[in-house]
């Protein structure tokens, strides 16, 4: 079994409650995505179309800046990887990150939350920003308990 990292962006929290108990139960390091420019709240009204993530949603090339690309990526064999759906796929910012590393011959397992969207077209549109890598899906969570993350991160190992 290889060393595991747990790999998410949370814009408002939700992930993140998410990431800190798939870590635990998968006993992976933990490490936040994190925008050079923070968002803010108005920054993620997705009803207002001119708003920060409804233009980056928009042109699927856009590629926010994250604050930190140091993670020694080559030092682990499985990223999970957590997001919530933005516009019913990843935000671009997880392209962002895919691009930032070589995740060649790794096993990337996505995770999303989401108030009811599924993972849409997350994968063909994640997969070439880490081509040499195997990407799958995993699970999007609602409100997630610790006991369905204990349960879904068994069936990943």
């Amino acid at each position: 079994m290889g060393k595991k990292l747990v790999a998410y962006f949370s814009a408002s929290g939700t992930t993140r409650k998410a990431a800190e108990m798939i870590a635990s139960a998968a006993e992976a390091d933990l490490y936040e995505i994190v925008p050079k420019h923070l968002y803010s709240k108005a920054d993620l009204n997705w009803m207002d179309k001119t708003s920060r993530s409804s233009v980056e949603m928009r042109d699927k090339k856009f590629r926010p800046e994250i604050a930190d690309t140091d993670v020694p990526i080559d030092g682990y064999d499985e990223i999970i990887l957590g997001f919530p759906i933005w516009w019913y796929v990843a935000p671009t910012i997880i392209n962002t990150f895919l691009e930032s590393y070589d995740f060649s011959g790794k096993k990337i397992v996505l995770f999303a939350t989401s108030g009811g969207s599924g993972f849409g077209n997350t994968l063909s549109e994640l997969m070439p920003s880490a081509p040499d890598a195997e990407i799958v899906e995993g699970r999007v969570f609602g409100k997630a308990t610790k006991e369905e993350i204990t349960e879904w991160v068994k069936h990943i190992s």
